[in-house]
């Protein structure tokens, strides 16, 4: 139980239906669908598309989504991956024979083709109960009247300022004489409203075919762009089949790669091995293991995670335990790894990102984990004008490099970071959960887990505790994490650097089956919330 002579928040709990989100009117809206009879899917993605609406510089259906969903009753776990292909024309060799050796994520050739509404559509038609003609309006009324900018957002948005400025259409809409909008001010997007109407009358074919997706081509072909109407046209969504892992009497349950969720597995089962740290959470001994085995799990993600369907990825036996064990027995517990152990790839380094991941958990113990995002803050950076998309920039995750599993190729998915979580127990769902932050996502998972399970925090307690991750030869570092832990992290041989933004967000809910109840948590990182009823 919290202290509460201390700043923070109690969970929130609920019988009947339960929602966390980054943003509070998404949480209601969440609510608002699953008191008119919608189901927990239903509303995540009413809830989704009303975020990109009001955290535009971190999703939007100009961007990717990938979800876990868990019906009740039926011990399943349904995985939808809606992460978009590179353009037919993006060929190594058309890379090769106009010098280009890098993707720079401002450019039109970082865009793949958005995957979200075309998994939007496919999962409703699948297990939902409304349609995207019902569950839309909230975000077009939002759109066309506006909504006021929240305190994360105007700062994350003033950070955007130089991106947006070098794109005429996107410093039209986004900025106001060269600055950002300030906390408070009521922001509208009447063409992305529009847009919404189209969807929602037409269904995804009024986002890929059509004058939006005209628009889209139009903007992204003037910026260099090998896209065409036709790769828009030929978009789909795949229901794939989840990769999970025991842990700790549960199962772990993840999106299989092209998506970031082998590496929770890797960690889980690594750190799993470890008893908890006996002087605590915050302690040097916690963080020195989870910093060496982030360093050796993201090592093999940059050697082998790429799009499956073209390249095969090695998932069994990076998950194997004798695999995992030999990694534990790699991490030295007085210092860090000086080199680490080959894997054979260099390292990929693209910026972190911004993301919105939110969960849902119906009456009926339907529970929804679902995650949006256009990768880096305004993704692209690249508006298309009549449409009022916001385009992402995930083909940033692609490595211009002949020979590379993760070499940009016609049709093919980028190495993700995006990763929705579920947490199972004889074969039901027992926590939807996820953690934002670009390549932190999967530390962050495997981080709040261990703050529940190995040192007895509540899911809140779990979401607001100080975070670090080991990134570009650095370990970067909130201010929360204490200051003695600090410097014995740095006689060990990190890197410490603190950070002026924390890492990501998350949200949880815990269901707790014998009593009939949910516990649902919000991460003060952002400026959501979690509701329940």
């Amino acid at each position: 139980m919290r202290d509460f002579h201390s700043a923070g928040r109690s969970p929130a709990r609920g019988t009947r239906g339960m929602a966390a989100t980054s943003m509070p009117v998404a949480t209601l809206t969440a609510l608002d669908v699953l008191r008119q009879g919608g189901n927990a899917l239903d509303a995540a993605i009413a809830a989704c598309a009303v975020l990109g609406v009001v955290e535009p510089h971190s999703t939007g259906i100009g961007g990717d989504c990938f979800c876990l969903y868990a019906p009740a009753g039926t011990g399943r776990v349904i995985a939808m991956n809606g992460s978009g292909k590179a353009p037919a024309g993006a060929s190594i060799d058309w890379f090769e024979n106009n010098g280009i050796t890098a993707l720079d994520p401002n450019t039109a050739h970082s865009v793949t083709v958005p995957g979200a509404v075309r998994a939007w559509e496919a999962l409703l038609a699948a297990h939902g109960r409304k349609g995207l003609d019902e569950l839309l309006q909230p975000a077009i009324r939002l759109a066309e009247d506006g909504h006021p900018v929240h305190d994360r957002v105007a700062t994350d948005w003033a950070g955007a300022i130089d991106k947006l400025a070098a794109d005429p259409d996107s410093r039209q809409r986004f900025l106001m004489g060269g600055a950002a909008p300030r906390a408070g001010h009521v922001f509208r997007q009447p063409e992305l409203a529009e847009t919404l109407r189209r969807i929602a009358r037409a269904g995804s074919k009024g986002f890929y075919e059509g004058a939006v997706a005209a628009d889209m081509v139009a903007k992204l072909r003037a910026r260099g762009g090998l896209h065409t109407e036709e790769d828009f046209a030929n978009a789909s969504a795949e229901f794939v089949t989840p990769i999970s892992s025991r842990w700790k009497d549960h199962e772990i349950v993840q999106c299989p790669p092209n998506g970031s969720g082998l590496l929770v597995l890797m960690l889980a089962g690594i750190l799993e091995g470890f008893d908890p740290a006996e002087a605590g959470a915050m302690s040097p001994e916690r963080w020195h293991r989870a910093i060496e085995a982030a360093r050796l799990v993201y090592r093999d993600r940059d050697a082998f995670l790429a799009d499956p369907a073209q390249i095969e990825v090695p998932v069994a036996r990076l998950t194997a335990p004798g695999y995992l064990a030999a990694l534990r027995a790699a991490i030295d517990p007085g210092k860090a790894l000086r080199e680490l152990p080959p894997a054979g790839m260099a390292e990929i380094l693209p910026a972190h990102a911004d993301t919105v991941y939110l969960c849902v958990v119906d009456g009926e113990g339907n529970a929804c984990s679902f995650i949006n995002s256009l990768f880096q803050s305004f993704g692209s950076g690249i508006l298309a004008p009549g449409s009022g998309v916001m385009l992402h920039n995930r083909g940033f995750g692609f490595r211009v490099e002949r020979g590379h599993p993760n070499c940009i190729a016609p049709n093919k998915r980028p190495m993700h970071t995006i990763i929705p979580g579920m947490l199972m127990k004889d074969g039901r769902a027992v926590m939807p959960f996820g953690v934002m932050g670009g390549h932190y996502q999967p530390m962050g998972q495997t981080s709040l887990l261990a703050n529940v399970f190995d040192y007895g925090m509540d899911i809140q307690e779990a979401l607001d505790a100080p975070r670090l991750f080991p990134w570009a030869g650095e370990v970067q570092v909130e201010r929360g994490i204490p200051s003695a832990t600090v410097d014995v992290l740095a006689r060990m041989g990190h890197t410490p650097k603190l950070l002026d933004k924390p890492h990501g967000g998350g949200q949880a809910i815990w269901i707790d089956h014998k009593a009939g109840a949910l516990c649902g948590a919000s991460d003060p990182r952002k400026d959501g919330c979690a509701m329940g009823f």
